[in-house]
């Protein structure tokens, strides 16, 4: 099977009904021609107050290798909000620096890219037909988007081409510029407020936020929706379904526009492939609100509820009710409580691949991390490192993926998930979300659904994520801790309370026949150094001859710093005495080395001991360290009479 073509698609916040019914549009259309979709998007909106966290998210949009995707679809629309689009415009740059592939944007212009424009043509002249005719007022104003955009442009043409049939004219007070957002609708209703504009008898909105933000600010001053003035919307979104004053929408067609967007894309990477039209069932485009004065569309509106709805108890008898996990049964999870009373890093990310079922429906689940993300000095705001490390992985088979160390994949970054240009019998999706605290990148999560699958990404993987990325921060925390509690700061070595501990494991885990070995090892000289050159070139010595210690010993033993310029290393298995010769022998050529290629006017030295004894019920430890000690004294004054 030849390797399914990839269609990405970078938009924003995928659990919006704006993004919904894009997703929609492109997953359909992707699935009649085989193509998998790589969707990048930071999970929450750009205008959030908490701007640390905001420039966390928006980091995903810097992991995009354009070279290993064969189309691009921008969904421009969600990359303005506030009228701020400082975010489209470094994605427009990003494209034009990164990326040789075919572009297409949605109903924005993006630079000399191609533009899949909205065909709502049908939809808005029933807007302003059902003004019209249901509610007989003439005196309307039209609110659009931002001047001179096409498609602000060619909802104001269709408004005058359908007053113009009815034989009413339209002068220029009846059309106003705004921003699709909150903003644009507040603007307006400021300046009727003040006088600077007289109110109409009704207002079309070519956004939903834009007829919320003015309804609630005439409302707010006395100007009663839709006795004063008939508000209409345009999305039939959440928002407006359940805002207090509902806002009467006409639902919009941008799933066509984004199945449009994959076809313009399939002409240039497929020129001679067929092309598959997108037909929409078409249903009634209105859901009534009180903004009109229409009886309210009760059903849309229990829907929309029901989506929105905290459940304190799910219908745990249902089968399916893993694959329909709502916001409530997430939050009675007490998912923050498990992750966060977690103390050891290994713990962390079990606990997070047996809560993996939250993100259900999927076909697998990745959780990649940078390779030192336990690493809290280092760190990355912007992009990604060169490697990527796959700490968590799931399947939707139950049984399989892993969350152990021994079995993490490293990969490189430029890849984004090497799994996705494997074989797949079905085309599929991967969400790319980002894993941060505030603004620190940690890394990424990949949710892989088949393009059938019904339910998108939405509220409750949102913030099972933000669960799992406070975890993250947390154990890297409680990690830090840990290690200036059981290691020595300035070597790196264990000190004694880590050389218990990790002792007392050794022990516990000890086989038959086992032995324990300890060696002590001694600086030579310290002193002399200290008096003459300084303690900076005593502090030197010291880790040079705790990296000897270290190099020489086995990958399962342990260093430990037992004070000053005394180390001990210490290791559990099946040792002889001709492994002490050894490891004597090694130390010696070791620390030789060290002193011949520091550059030092002192000499660095050391002496060694060490001792064996059975792993026993009754084992003395301290004894078998006092024996090494003996050891290591008797080999200092040989050295030193042999040096005389």
């Amino acid at each position: 099977m030849a390797r399914r073509k990839i269609i990405g698609l970078i938009t924003a916040v995928p659990e919006s009904i704006h993004a919904k019914r894009v997703l929609q549009g492109v997953f359909d259309q992707c699935e009649k021609y085989g193509y998998d979709v790589a969707v990048f998007a930071p999970l929450t909106h750009f205008s959030m107050v908490h701007k640390d966290y905001v420039e966390g998210e928006l980091n995903i949009y810097e992991l995009p290798n354009f070279d290993l995707l064969d189309g691009v679809i921008v969904d421009s629309i969600s990359l303005i909000e506030n009228n701020d689009e400082s975010i489209r415009n470094y994605i427009c740059d990003k494209l034009k620096k990164e990326c040789r592939r075919p572009v297409v944007s949605l109903n924005l212009p993006l630079g000399e890219y191609m533009t899949a424009n909205s065909s709502d043509r049908p939809v808005f002249r029933e807007m302003v037909e059902h003004v019209l005719d249901v509610h007989k007022v003439t005196d309307i104003c039209f609110l659009t988007g931002q001047k001179d955009y096409p498609i602000s442009e060619e909802r104001v043409q269709i408004f005058r081409e359908v007053m113009q049939e009815r034989g009413l004219t339209v002068n220029a007070e009846q059309i106003v510029y705004g921003d699709f957002w909150y903003t644009g609708g507040i603007a307006l209703a400021d300046k009727m407020i003040a006088g600077e504009k007289s109110i109409p008898e009704a207002v079309i909105c070519a956004s939903d936020h834009m007829a919320i933000g003015l309804a609630n600010k005439l409302a707010d001053n006395g100007i009663k929706v839709p006795e004063d003035v008939i508000v209409l919307g345009f999305e039939a979104s959440q928002e407006a379904a359940l805002n207090e004053i509902s806002i009467t929408s006409f639902e919009s067609n941008e799933a066509k526009t984004a199945a449009e967007a994959v076809n313009m894309l399939r002409q240039k990477i497929e020129p001679n492939a067929e092309i598959i039209s997108y037909d929409v069932q078409k249903s009634k485009y209105l859901h009534a609100g009180m903004s009109c004065g229409c009886d309210p569309d009760f059903l849309h509106s229990a829907r929309t509820f029901k989506d929105s709805f905290y459940y304190l108890f799910g219908n745990y008898e249902q089968n399916d009710w893993l694959n329909n996990i709502d916001i409530g049964l997430l939050m009675e999870g007490y998912v923050v409580e498990q992750l966060s009373a977690t103390e050891l890093p290994q713990e962390c990310l079990q606990k997070i691949y047996l809560n993996t079922f939250y993100a259900r429906p999927y076909s697998e689940f990745y959780l990649c991390l940078k390779e030192d993300w336990l690493n809290t000095e280092k760190v990355i705001t912007k992009g990604y490192p060169d490697k990527m490390k796959t700490v968590v992985v799931t399947m939707d088979a139950e049984g399989t993926g892993y969350y152990e160390d021994e079995k993490s994949e490293i990969f490189e970054t430029k890849w984004m998930l090497p799994q996705m240009f494997e074989e797949h019998e079905a085309p599929s999706v991967y969400y790319f979300s980002p894993v941060h605290f505030q603004e620190k990148m940690l890394g990424y999560a990949v949710l892989c659904r088949k393009l059938s699958e019904k339910r998108k990404v939405g509220i409750v993987y949102r913030n099972w994520l933000r669960n799992v990325n406070n975890a993250l921060e947390m154990i890297r925390a409680k990690n830090s801790l840990r290690k200036l509690s059981i290691y020595d700061v300035m070597t790196g070595a264990y000190n004694r309370r880590g050389m218990d501990m990790m002792l007392q494991n050794m022990l516990s885990s000890a086989g038959e026949g086992d032995s324990l070995f300890v060696s002590v090892i001694d600086m030579d000289g310290l002193k002399y150094v200290n008096d003459n050159f300084g303690h900076a070139e005593g502090d030197f010595g010291i880790k040079l001859v705790c990296d000897s210690a270290i190099k020489t010993s086995r990958p399962e033993e342990i260093c430990i710093r037992a004070g000053g310029d005394e180390f001990y290393v210490v290791g559990v298995g099946k040792y002889t005495q001709e492994d002490i010769v050894q490891r004597k022998k090694e130390f010696y050529d070791s620390i030789r080395m060290a002193d011949r290629t520091s550059g030092k006017p002192y000499p660095i030295s050391a002496s060694i001991g060490c001792a064996i004894a059975p792993v026993c019920e009754n084992l003395y430890i301290i004894g078998v360290v006092n024996e090494a000690d003996e050891d290591m004294y008797k080999n200092k004054v040989e050295r030193k009479k042999a040096a005389k």
